[in-house]
């Protein structure tokens, strides 16, 4: 699959480095340009791409966005129509400044992505476990007590094509519902950064 990640900090530069090992074509992009993503891509082989933002929109089928929520509103949406956007952010006044709808518990931070992205199928994962446990604890298909990792969205086949390349990187999937079910997996959430299987992360979160 033709994967393109925007934002190139530790989830996006781990995700990148997965991704390429599972077999996929990666773009990875960030707001500095291709220049600056050299040492990170260069190690990654032929199968890795240092990518503008709108490179990166326009070659993939599948989209990571990783940056800021305040950078939702920079995204390209007119080149992401279309396309499955998953979601890793997770809403920090102190980052991002204060966002009064969430402050206010009026909508959760993908939602807000996905109002932008308004033709895109957006997908909640990835938002609630460390790049160092992400890059370490991906298990194969199967293995006994694997992680699991949370996933909100409105759209089935989306969350289906999500769950596939999760499962490819090492992680089981618990599909927690639609997207306004966000915020129950935020960084106060139980199941933020605990190494629990699949079994524990409907328990912990009733689902």
């Amino acid at each position: 699959m033709k994967i393109g990640i925007i934002g190139a900090g530790q989830i996006g530069g781990t995700l990148a480095a997965l991704l390429v090992k599972a077999g996929h074509e990666v773009w990875l992009a960030n707001t500095r340009g291709p220049e600056s993503l050299t040492g990170l891509v260069a190690p990654l082989g032929e199968h890795a791409h240092a990518a503008t933002v709108a490179e990166a929109a326009r070659a993939a089928d599948l989209v990571v966005v990783s940056v800021p929520v305040r950078a939702y509103q920079d995204l390209p949406a007119d080149l992401l129509a279309g396309k499955v956007v998953i979601d890793t952010g997770n809403y920090d006044p102190e980052r991002d400044g204060p966002i009064r709808p969430l402050d206010d518990g009026l909508t959760t931070d993908t939602e807000m992505l996905a109002a932008k992205l308004s033709q895109s199928q957006v997908v909640k994962m990835f938002n609630t476990i460390y790049y160092e446990h992400l890059r370490d604890h991906g298990q194969p298909t199967g293995s006994p007590g694997r992680r699991a990792l949370p996933m909100a969205g409105d759209d089935t086949e989306a969350k289906a094509t999500v769950a596939a390349v999760v499962d490819q990187i090492g992680f089981d999937t618990v599909d927690i519902g639609p997207l306004d079910a966000g915020h129950r997996i935020g960084r106060r959430s139980p199941a933020f950064d605990v190494r629990l299987d699949a079994g524990q992360v409907r328990a912990v979160l009733d689902v």
